[in-house]
């Protein structure tokens, strides 16, 4: 971890302009374990400097030095796997196998769902007389959360190289060390001087900077919705693009005639994963009021299941949550359930038995929940499942959609057709239909306050580009 206290800045790594350092904590034992340097105006000013030189030049390469250059940031991805894994385990607190399977797993697909999609991408195309191009948009703000740190790096990253961009990232300050690693893979990739830029630093001090840069073009956003609305806020007194990844509350509407064991089990383990920690989690689970008890009870077995501990140990399927702040969050939420009548399924407000250090939470299921109350409305962001009854298939629905948010949302039936016809009714960006494989190629992102713009393969490479109409061209 020789970098931890630089920057990566125009293809060197160099020192912050005014020395500060920030101690990162393993969630597992609450202890730091590292400093890294964090960041000012001043070394955002040097990086979107380097950005902007470097743009030109960088923006008239062809779609075959940039899949060159992605194919080889894969390639050093793939040596680099390991260190990648202990660091967000590390970091984060994640399982190592979680962080080898999920977390690195994740931001190796993205670079290859990437690839395979600037390999198919057009730029240009007649329409009439006129020539529609799609150029590279220009410097590119890039500012990641700590809960995916790869999975978003990468779906950042490699759309705006793909597109032909020059950017800034800025890692989360919470969970830096993986972003660390992965500037190094574009050093040891001979990704050009000034293409990609790093600096560490707090959203105040380094990400709001950067949002308000008069030489940014545009933001690429992942994090609470609190957050996104300061970053558009900031970006909109220079009028610059805005894409936003935000929160989350999504709904899994489990229909009557479903696999009702398999669809609640199922259901528990993907609010579950990640410990809880994905804006996408199903944690609102909406069943028939005739089988809400039934729920109780499979939800139950299952979430016992999931053994909480040491991320290092190989039995280990939760580490902690990220940090106390998030851990103090999770226990209000918790008491909160608890205080406005909801059943307490398993689980509740304490680290579960045999664990006195480390920011780790009770896997825990309520059950009798009505959607006015908190723990319905709020994302939580841990190990905390909901679950709602509905009378009919429409009150299932408007349940579903009564919400702030819209990223993700759920539906299980063994009748596909009704799956489909329940899908085509929920406000959310993505619908997932008995729990399908991910899929990098299917656009992410959300409606409402869940934010705006498209993540995955093609996707994403639009978001980068802006798009020229050259009338009077001629004929193609």
């Amino acid at each position: 971890m020789s970098n931890v206290l630089k920057f990566y800045i125009n293809g060197a790594w160099v020192d912050p302009v005014k020395p500060a350092t920030l101690d990162v904590i393993n969630p597992a034992t609450e202890e730091a374990y590292v400093k890294i340097s964090v960041g000012t105006g001043a070394d955002v000013d040097k990086a979107v400097a380097a950005a902007k030189t470097a743009f030109p030049k960088f923006a008239k390469t062809s779609k075959a030095e940039r899949l060159g250059l992605l194919k080889r940031i894969l390639e050093i991805y793939n040596e680099r796997s390991e260190d990648i894994a202990q660091a967000v385990s590390d970091e984060m607190g994640a399982p190592l196998s979680w962080a080898r399977d999920a977390q690195t797993w994740a931001g190796r697909v993205h670079l290859e769902a990437t690839i395979k999609s600037l390999e198919d991408f057009e730029f240009e195309h007649q329409r009439g007389s006129t020539r529609i191009v799609k150029e590279p948009i220009g410097v590119a703000a890039l500012i990641t959360p700590w809960n995916w740190p790869l999975n978003q790096i990468v779906c950042k990253v490699a759309p705006a190289i793909a597109a032909g961009c020059t950017m800034v990232l800025k890692p989360s300050e919470i969970a830096p060390i993986s972003g660390i690693v992965f500037s190094e893979i574009m050093h040891a990739a001979g990704t050009p001087a000034g293409v990609y830029n790093m600096v560490n630093g707090d959203g105040p001090s380094v990400g709001q900077v950067m949002a308000g840069h008069r030489d940014v073009d545009m933001v690429s956003f992942t994090g609470s919705t609190r957050a996104g609305i300061i970053v558009a806020k900031t970006a909109a007194d220079t009028v610059k693009r805005v894409a936003q990844e935000l929160g989350g509350k999504s709904p899994n509407i489990i229909l009557p005639d479903a696999d009702f064991e398999h669809a609640v089990k199922k259901g528990v383990e993907g609010c579950f994963g990640n410990t809880g920690q994905s804006c996408d989690a199903p944690t609102r689970m909406l069943v028939p009021r005739a089988r809400h008890d039934e729920a109780l009870a499979i939800a139950r077995i299952a979430a016992e299941a999931h053994k909480v501990g040491d991320p290092k140990a190989a039995d280990t399927v939760l580490g902690p949550v990220v940090s106390e702040l998030q851990f103090s969050k999770v226990q209000r939420l918790i008491e909160t359930g608890i205080k406005e009548g909801a059943t307490l399924v398993t689980g509740g407000t304490g680290r579960p038995e045999g664990l006195n250090r480390g920011y780790y939470v009770r896997p825990t299921v309520f059950g009798h929940v009505t959607p006015d109350m908190t723990i319905a409305r709020e994302e939580i962001f841990g190990p905390v499942l909901a679950i709602l009854s509905y009378d009919s298939e429409a009150q299932a629905i408007e349940i579903a959609n009564d919400t702030v948010y819209g990223l993700a949302a759920y539906v299980q039936s063994k009748d596909i057709a009704h799956a489909r016809a329940v899908a085509r009714q929920l406000r959310a960006g993505q619908v997932n239909i008995n729990y399908p494989d991910w899929d990098t190629f299917a656009p992410f992102g959300g409606y409402k306050q869940s934010g705006n713009g498209r993540e995955y393969a093609d996707w994403a490479i639009h978001d980068f580009l802006e798009v020229k109409g050259i009338v009077g061209y001629g004929a193609a």
